[in-house]
C-alpha cells in the first residue's frame, strides 16, 4: 500500500479549527492527543479522580459477559484483565451499529482507537486499552439498516434489511429473524464478484446474522475483525451496563437545570466566536431519553415536570428518580450527555471522533465540569480513500487527480470527449451552421420585399434547416461517444469508486467489498500503516 496525504477542503469550522491547532477553537476542548505532555496530564487527572467513576470491577464484569458472547478472543480477555487494574486507561471510539458494519469510516474509527491506544501505552509506560462504544441505544433504524457495495459491473448497489415495525425502539432491542436477514445476505452473494476470499467473508456475515439483532450482528463482525488486536466492545444499551450507570443518571436528573445551563453557556460562547452549532441545545431540554412501552422518548422539562414533546408521559423529579431506582434500563443518554456517561464509566485518556462529532463535543465543555469531570483528549479519526490498482491506472491514463474527482468529473469528461474528435467535426458543424445563417439571412430579407409574410416563413424554414443540421451533429456525437464507450465506463468507475453518490467513499461503502477482494490480510495491512492523528485525509493506492 502506498499512502499519500490529501487534505480535504471544507468541513465544520470548529472541527477544522481544532485540528489546525487554532487557539480560538482549541479552548473548547480537553486537548490534542499528540503532545506527550497532554497525555501525562490527562493520565494524572484520571488517577486522582478515580473515585468519581464507576467501579472498575463491576464494569469489567459487565464487559466480560458481553465480549464473551460476541468478541471472545484471547487478546480481548487480556485487555479486560488489564482494564480491571487501576493504572489502565482507555482510548474509546464509537458508532451506531450498521448493516455489515456500515460505512468504512466505522472500521477506520476502530483502527484509530487501536493504534492510538498502542502508542499511548508505549509513551506513558502503562496499559492503555482500545474500546469501541456501540451506540445500541440509538433508535434511528432507517439510518443503520442499509449499506452499499460496488457490484460485479462496477455499479453502486444498496443492501437493505427490513424488520418488523420498529417504532422508536433502540436498535439493540430490535430483533431481526432469519427471514429478514435472508434477502441482504443473498443479494450480497449475488452482487460481489467471485474471489478466493468470498466464501470466508460470506461465512462471517452469515454467522453474524444468526445472532439476531443488528447490534449483535455488528458486534460479531467487529469482534471477528478486531478482536485479535484486543479491541473491547461495549453496547450502550446493555441492561447490565444500565445498572452500573444508575448513579450517574441520578446526577443528570438532580442537576438537570444546571446541566442545561452549562450547555447553553457553551453554545453561546461558540456562537459568539462565530462557530455554528452541530447539535441542538433546546430550551428546557433534559438531554435524556426515557423508554416507554418500547418507544425511546426524548425528555424535556415543562411546567415543573419531565415530559416528552407530545405529552405521552409526565413525571415529577421524584417520580423519575423512583423509576430510575426500579427500572434503570428505561433510561438512556442523548448526543450531549453520552460523552459525560462515557467518561463516568471509563478512564478515558482520549476519544476518537470524526469532524461532526468534534464539533458537537465542543458544546459539552462546561457540562463536564459541572459533573465533576474533565473532557478527554481528542483523537481525530483517521480518514482514507482507497484507490485500487486498475483504477489508479485509469486515473493516470486520463490525467486525473483525486482533487479532480472531488470537484466532479463532468466538465473534464466533456473536454476529454471533445479532444477525441480528431476530425474536428464539432467545430466544422458549428461553422456550417454559422455560414448557412450568414448566407440565408440576407435572402430572407430580400424575399420580404416580394411579400412581407415571407419573412416569417423564411425564418421558420431557416430554423428547420438548422435543426436538421443539429440533428445530424447529435447523431455524429452519439456515434463518437459509442466509440469511446469503454473509456466512458472507466470514467464512471473512477467516480463511483472514489466519490459514490457524491460523497466520500468512506461514508458510503462497506468493508465487505474489500474483504471479498483482498481478504482479512488487507485489514492487517491497514493496521500497519503509519498512524496520523491530525485528521488529514489520506489516499491508499493499492
Amino acid at each position: 500500500m502506498n499512502v499519500v496525504p490529501e487534505p480535504l477542503p471544507g468541513g465544520p469550522a470548529l472541527a477544522r479549527g481544532f485540528m489546525d491547532h487554532d487557539e480560538k477553537a482549541a479552548k473548547f476542548y480537553g486537548g490534542h492527543f499528540q503532545p506527550l505532555q497532554n497525555k501525562r496530564q490527562r493520565a494524572a487527572w484520571l488517577d486522582e479522580s478515580a473515585s468519581v467513576r464507576a467501579d472498575r470491577g463491576r464494569l469489567t464484569e459487565v464487559l466480560r459477559a458481553y465480549n464473551a458472547k460476541y468478541n471472545n478472543h484471547e487478546a480481548v480477555r487480556l485487555s479486560l484483565d488489564l482494564l480491571e487494574r487501576p493504572e489502565t486507561l482507555v482510548v474509546a471510539g464509537g458508532q451506531q451499529s450498521g448493516l455489515f458494519t456500515g460505512p468504512l469510516l466505522v472500521v477506520y474509527k476502530a483502527v484509530t482507537a487501536i493504534l492510538a491506544a498502542k502508542e499511548a501505552s508505549r509513551e506513558l509506560g502503562r496499559p492503555v486499552v482500545p474500546l469501541f462504544w456501540i451506540a445500541g441505544e440509538d433508535h434511528d433504524w432507517d439510518e443503520v439498516n442499509h449499506t452499499y457495495v460496488l457490484n460485479r459491473s462496477g455499479e453502486i448497489a444498496k443492501l437493505k434489511i427490513e424488520a418488523p415495525e420498529t417504532g422508536r425502539s433502540s436498535v439493540s432491542h430490535i430483533e431481526v429473524d432469519g427471514e429478514n436477514w435472508e434477502p441482504p445476505l443473498r443479494q450480497l452473494e449475488e452482487l460481489l464478484q467471485e474471489s478466493e476470499f468470498k466464501a470466508g467473508m460470506l461465512e462471517l456475515v452469515q454467522a453474524a446474522a444468526r445472532k439476531g439483532s443488528m447490534c449483535a450482528a455488528f458486534a460479531e463482525i467487529m469482534g471477528a475483525l478486531f478482536g485479535k488486536f484486543g479491541l473491547v466492545l461495549l453496547d450502550s444499551a446493555d441492561p447490565a451496563l444500565r445498572r452500573l450507570e444508575q448513579p450517574f443518571f441520578r446526577s443528570l436528573i438532580t442537576g438537570n437545570e444546571t446541566l442545561e445551563d452549562a450547555y447553553h453557556k457553551m453554545a453561546s460562547e461558540l456562537k459568539a466566536e462565530g462557530f455554528q452549532l452541530q447539535a441542538d441545545v433546546a430550551e428546557g431540554g433534559a438531554n435524556l431519553f426515557y423508554i416507554h412501552e418500547g418507544a425511546r422518548l426524548l425528555l424535556i422539562r415543562k411546567d415543573g415536570v419531565f415530559t416528552d414533546r407530545k405529552g405521552t408521559i409526565s413525571f415529577s423529579r421524584e417520580e423519575l428518580l423512583d423509576l430510575l431506582d426500579r427500572y434503570p434500563e428505561r433510561f438512556s443518554n442523548n448526543v450531549l450527555t453520552r460523552p459525560l456517561m462515557q467518561d463516568y464509566l471509563l478512564p478515558v485518556l482520549a476519544t476518537v471522533l470524526g469532524q461532526g462529532e468534534i464539533s458537537y463535543w465542543g458544546i459539552t465543555g462546561w457540562a463536564f465540569e459541572q459533573m465533576g469531570l474533565q473532557m478527554p483528549l481528542i483523537v481525530p479519526r483517521m480518514s482514507f480513500t482507497i484507490v485500487e490498482g486498475t483504477l489508479h491506472k485509469h486515473m493516470e491514463k486520463y490525467g486525473l487527480t483525486f482533487g479532480d474527482v472531488l470537484e466532479g468529473l463532468e466538465e473534464k469528461k466533456r473536454r476529454w470527449l471533445e479532444a477525441q474528435d480528431e476530425l474536428e467535426l464539432g467545430r466544422r458543424f458549428d461553422e456550417v451552421k454559422a455560414s448557412f445563417a450568414a448566407m440565408y439571412d440576407p435572402l430572407i430579407e430580400q424575399i420580404g420585399t416580394v411579400q412581407a409574410g415571407l419573412i416569417k416563413l423564411g425564418g421558420s424554414n431557416k430554423e428547420k434547416i438548422l435543426d436538421q443540421i443539429s440533428f445530424l451533429q447529435g447523431k455524429v456525437q452519439d456515434a463518437m461517444a459509442k466509440q469511446s464507450e469503454a473509456a466512458l465506463r472507466q470514467w464512471e468507475r473512477i467516480e463511483r469508486s472514489l466519490m459514490p453518490l457524491g460523497r466520500l467513499q468512506e461514508r458510503v461503502y462497506s468493508i465487505v467489498y474489500y474483504l471479498n477482494r483482498y481478504g482479512l490480510t488487507w485489514l492487517d495491512g491497514l493496521m500497519e500503516l503509519p498512524a496520523d492523528y491530525s485528521g488529514t485525509h489520506r489516499i491508499i493506492y493499492m
